[in-house]
């Protein structure tokens, strides 16, 4: 198996008593796209800006292209960050600004492109998401998906390697986060990036994912490939798949004492 382009390894974060991070680890590998999952207020979102270096960390390290992000310079910091693509949960659209303009900018900041070249490039990543003909229209007047492939779109501007999605279909109609769900996996397909999806939405996961992982009382409690999750009898894994209101994750004392009861009742 190939190196790890990302490589979580014993981090720790607390904010006050909360335990956000627990000695938590995790390898992200190069092509693969990953698919963060766990309850509100888990930690995905926050876990997601410790890689990007936004979240100092209490203990552990996260080690990208070879470095530790903890220990990066702040060029260094910049030059990690823009070699990530990042989904925003809104699509984080400037809303002075056109469609085109939104995409622009990122350019016109980050290169030393030609203006005609960049309107070039607009128009290409506005095609690639399905959006050419809304180039000139403000965010306001988009759908919440539009938006969304809006900010993917701006995204790709960049040409990352490594994509990071945060909750890509929150908010959405099934069909708009269908669409949002191909598009990411024809974009993996095509692209061949490495992607890192956090989301709650069970039906998105495993249309995505080529690898997964439960995020729970600041540890991953599991992490395999889709079908080890469609076929897993934890109790754990059920209850978060099968959205039932009873389970380890409703129960304070944690999955292990559960699964003695469950073990005790069989």
């Amino acid at each position: 198996m190939d190196d790890p382009v990302i490589a979580i390894k014993n981090i720790t974060k607390r904010f006050g008593d909360r335990v956000i991070f627990d000695r938590l680890s995790l390898d992200i590998y190069p092509g693969q796209t990953l698919v963060i999952m766990g309850g509100s207020g888990s930690g995905k979102s926050t876990l997601l800006r410790a890689m990007m270096g936004q979240v100092p960390l209490d203990g552990g390290e996260i080690i990208a292209g070879g470095r530790s992000i903890g220990s990066m310079t702040e060029p260094q910091l910049m030059d990690w960050r823009k070699s990530v693509g990042f989904l925003f949960q809104s699509g984080a659209l400037f809303n002075s600004m056109t469609v085109a303009d939104n995409l622009a900018l990122t350019m016109r900041e980050h290169s030393d492109l030609a203006e005609s070249t960049i309107q070039i490039m607009v128009k290409i990543y506005l095609q690639m998401v399905g959006l050419r003909q809304h180039l000139n229209k403000m965010p306001a007047e988009l759908s919440g998906g539009m938006k969304k492939r809006a900010g993917l779109a701006r995204a790709l501007m960049m040409q990352p390697q490594i994509f990071f999605y945060d909750e890509p279909t929150a908010g959405l109609d099934p069909v708009s986060s269908a669409q949002i769900d191909t598009l990411i996996a024809d974009l993996h397909r095509k692209l061949r990036v490495t992607s890192v999806v956090v989301t709650h939405e069970i039906k998105s996961a495993f249309r995505v994912a080529d690898r997964m992982a439960l995020l729970h009382n600041g540890k991953f409690v599991v992490v395999g490939a889709p079908d080890e999750f469609r076929s897993s009898k934890d109790p754990l894994i059920r209850q978060f798949i099968d959205g039932l209101s009873v389970g380890p994750l409703s129960d304070p004392r944690g999955h292990e004492d559960y699964e003695k009861d469950i073990l005790q009742l069989g």
